[in-house]
């Protein structure tokens, strides 16, 4: 059929089939018009006039169909059809073609992650596997600084909470493809530090299956600690994953135990004949001394948290061994704040023996002095450690 005038054009599309439709107005001629008024003009205007005719022609995407060999002549709808087409296969394949670089990453993933929970990666690697899409799945990436040239102790602390965490997701029951544990050594990606102007280590971040991490992407370390079981409610939240960690026995604590009990059991045997010493009051005093020192210092702080020792600054090499928040603290910090309880405790108890005892007044002086000393000296010292921490704490001591 051959076709004149005003026509319209209307295109359907769909995932599985792209149709063209094209409405003839009533005013052009139709075949049968043709052969019975030879497609005389006024014939077909009387027609038009006492009969209003429409003819809808649907296209189908098969080019060898005898409707589209009909329409070969008309160049308007022949270039349409091919640009739908082309443009119903072009996304057909794109889509293909992302599946398939998905299936691939995930397998190459789920192979790695088989041979080893913690996956190490390049700047290569983490460009392909976390930063490029396609990606279904969420990246828990360990930013560190392992190798020994380096000297981060911390950097090694953090390693084995997370191959503690890591370990416990890949043995356990729910162990899938939409979590993967991986890390970046400084050493073999540098460029990826660059990348995300990371100047610090150990970090860890989160990279969700879409879009880019956000704030509560990036772990706080220096406020949580780095122990397994926080990393584990951190990536709860972050991702509906919830992990159980499992830690591998460790009996050193058992044994450390029975050695005391051998010692102290040793001990009263060896005395058993006289055990006038359980009554010493000073021995007493000094255990119990000892147990409030600890527990004051925050050790129990460190136990449950598993902060690092020290901080130790990558551009300059600073050591910090006192914590700036004070929502947090180094274990290095709880020993410093230990040793200054105990100058202090000596000082004072100096105070009482000048104070109470009977002996040579000179010696009593000069006990008085060194204890008042280091009183002074010592509970300034404190005071200044808890401004630091303590940000607009008025008050001071000698020591700003």
């Amino acid at each position: 059929m051959r076709l004149s005038g005003t026509s319209w054009l209307m295109i359907h599309h769909c995932p599985s089939l792209c149709t063209l439709d094209i409405v003839v107005p009533s005013s052009v001629c139709s075949c049968d018009q043709r052969r019975s008024e030879d497609c005389n003009p006024q014939s077909a205007s009387r027609h038009s006039a006492s009969q209003p005719m429409e003819y809808a022609v649907s296209v189908a995407p098969v080019i060898g169909m005898a409707s589209a060999r009909r329409l070969a002549p008309l160049p308007l709808v022949t270039v349409g059809s091919w640009l739908l087409l082309l443009s119903c296969a072009q996304f057909g394949g794109g889509q293909k073609k992302k599946e398939n670089l998905l299936a691939e990453k995930v397998e190459q993933l789920m192979e790695w992650s088989s041979r080893r929970s913690v996956i190490r990666m390049n700047g290569d690697k983490f460009r392909r596997f976390v930063k490029a899409p396609p990606r279904n799945y969420s990246v828990i990436v360990m930013f560190t600084a392992l190798q020994p040239q380096r000297q981060c102790s911390v950097c090694r602390q953090a390693n084995e909470e997370y191959q503690v965490l890591a370990n416990s997701w890949r043995y356990s029951s729910a162990f899938s493809n939409k979590l993967f544990f991986t890390v970046v050594d400084y050493d073999e990606g540098a460029d990826v530090f660059q990348q995300l102007n990371m100047n610090s280590a150990p970090t860890f971040m989160h990279f969700p299956p879409k879009g880019k991490p956000k704030r509560a992407d990036t772990f706080d370390l220096q406020r949580i600690g780095f122990a397994a079981e926080q990393l584990a409610k951190w990536i709860a939240d972050r991702t509906d994953v919830h992990i159980r960690v499992f830690r591998p026995p460790n009996y050193s604590g058992t044994i450390a135990l029975a050695l005391l009990v051998s010692l102290v059991g040793g001990l009263l045997y060896l005395r058993r004949n006289n055990l006038e010493f359980i009554y010493n009051k000073t021995g007493w005093a000094m255990a119990a001394l000892c147990v409030v020192f600890a527990m004051t210092s925050g050790q129990m702080w460190n136990h449950i948290r598993g902060p690092p020792y020290a901080h130790k600054n990558p551009q300059n090499g600073q050591v910090s061994y006192i914590h700036g928040s004070s929502q947090a603290q180094f274990v290095a910090e709880s020993h410093i704040i230990l040793l200054l309880n105990a100058a202090i405790t000596m000082g004072m108890v100096l105070l009482n023996e000048a104070a109470t005892s009977k002996g040579d007044v000179g010696k009593r002086r000069i006990i008085c002095l060194v204890g008042l000393g280091l009183v002074v000296f010592f509970f300034s010292l404190l005071l200044s450690i808890f401004r630091s921490k303590y940000h607009g704490y008025p008050y001071s001591f000698l020591i700003k």
